[in-house]
């Protein structure tokens, strides 16, 4: 498999349907994008576009998609075209009822952020009190649903020594799945980075022991997708890419229509409203460069680079400027 292959269309759209939020986030990387939601009519018509297009899923996220009356609607029409449609929420307006609603239009499965074990903490981070109470509470009205459910877990300051509770408590809560996502530096997470990222022999540290609990607990599945996890001789498998997915497998749409090759990268690479995306998949400059990435600095001697890519793309640009520079969270071949 070459390193630079691409699925032949998007198989997952991350899918921005709304920027407003009823948190505030201390790492939000959409809390300052004031571009326009598109209304309903709108959104299906380039829902239909995607479908047509071969896209196989859709999640849908922002912002706080729950906050779009219409959610329901769009949903029922994603899944009615045959799309596997899932969710990102906080979790704090799922109650049972909404629950059945999402079940009933078509929600296969619905990821619930939560970061700490601790509520406080959990609250504090995310800038709501009580969230965590009502995450907890959305999971198990999820679960009586019939929906499968994940938690996301951003992994930071906050909680990057307590692994075992994080997991222990999604195992408690009966999610199918627990997501540790490596801090971004876009948005607020860029504004806070200095107080919330860790340094590079912390993420080793984290990966390391993160990596272990993955291969040893077998009653939930860990998800780590970050690509700098190839330096520790851990390959994943499961991936059809080598490096960042994004560009490759997946693309990120705005409210608006923007089309951007992931939801950390405020690059433009065109509108579906005006756009086809076979086109842009297939032609766009800045996915080929993605796609074809050049090894620079510490890269150029690493014997990982074959299978990370330079890590993460998103990070390396935002902290950098320059997509192929080495991902900054990178421990290998440091001076």
């Amino acid at each position: 498999m070459k390193n630079n292959w691409v699925a032949s269309s998007p198989l997952t759209i991350n899918w921005a349907i709304t920027n407003k939020c009823n948190f505030g986030c201390r790492h939000c990387y959409s809390r300052t994008d004031t571009a326009e939601e598109l209304d309903l009519e709108a959104l299906c018509d380039l829902i239909k576009k995607a479908s047509d297009a071969k896209v196989f899923s859709i999640n849908f996220g922002g912002g706080e998609p729950l906050l779009r009356k219409d959610i329901y609607d769009i949903a029922k029409f994603a899944s009615g075209l045959g799309l596997i449609v899932s969710m990102n929420s906080n979790g704090f307006l799922i109650d049972k009822e909404t629950a059945l609603k999402l079940k009933s239009s078509g929600f296969s499965k619905v990821g619930i952020s939560i970061d700490s074990p601790f509520p406080d903490i959990h609250d504090e981070f995310r800038g709501m009190k009580g969230s965590h109470k009502r995450a907890v509470a959305a999971l198990a009205h999820l679960k009586e649903a019939g929906i499968e459910t994940s938690i996301s877990s951003v992994i930071c300051k906050i909680n990057f020594n307590d692994i075992d509770r994080l997991i222990e408590q999604a195992v408690s809560l009966g999610a199918g799945s627990i997501n540790f996502h490596n801090f971004k530096c876009s948005g607020l997470g860029f504004t806070n980075k200095d107080e919330l990222d860790l340094t590079p022999d912390e993420w080793k540290k984290f990966y390391i022991y993160a990596n272990e609990q993955k291969n040893m607990i077998k009653n939930i599945h860990i998800s780590l997708e970050d690509p700098i996890i190839a330096s520790l001789g851990q390959k994943d498998t499961s991936s059809l890419v080598k490096g960042s997915v994004c560009g490759k497998l997946s693309l990120n749409i705005k409210s608006n229509g923007d089309i951007t090759p992931c939801g950390f990268i405020p690059i433009v690479i065109g509108n579906l409203c005006n756009d086809e995306l076979l086109d842009i998949w297939n032609n766009s400059p800045v996915l080929n460069k993605m796609r074809n990435k050049v090894p620079k600095g510490k890269c150029m001697k690493c014997d990982h680079y074959s299978d990370c890519l330079g890590g993460c793309t998103a990070r390396a640009l935002a902290l950098t400027g320059d997509i192929n520079n080495p991902d900054p969270h990178c421990w290998e071949n440091e001076s």
